[in-house]
């Protein structure tokens, strides 16, 4: 589980940075990357931050207890 939690992490920060470009400068740093933002590369990606932006609503409470389980 904890691989999945620092991909997840990956994603998230992914996303975010995306959004504070999108927000600040309108450049979508997926779509530049991939190839625009309805190429097939950057939907999985765009996918992928959503889905691990679920997977942290759900499990945030779990995702912290096991990070501080490994601290110890």
């Amino acid at each position: 589980m904890k691989s999945l939690d620092v991909l997840a992490k990956v994603l998230l920060v992914v996303g975010g940075l995306n959004w504070g470009l999108w927000g600040m400068f309108q450049f979508d740093l997926v779509a530049a990357l991939f190839g625009g933002n309805s190429a097939g590369l950057s939907r999985i990606v765009y996918s992928l931050v959503g889905i691990a932006a679920v997977y942290y609503a759900i499990g945030w409470t779990s995702a912290q207890q096991r990070a501080s389980v490994q601290k110890a």
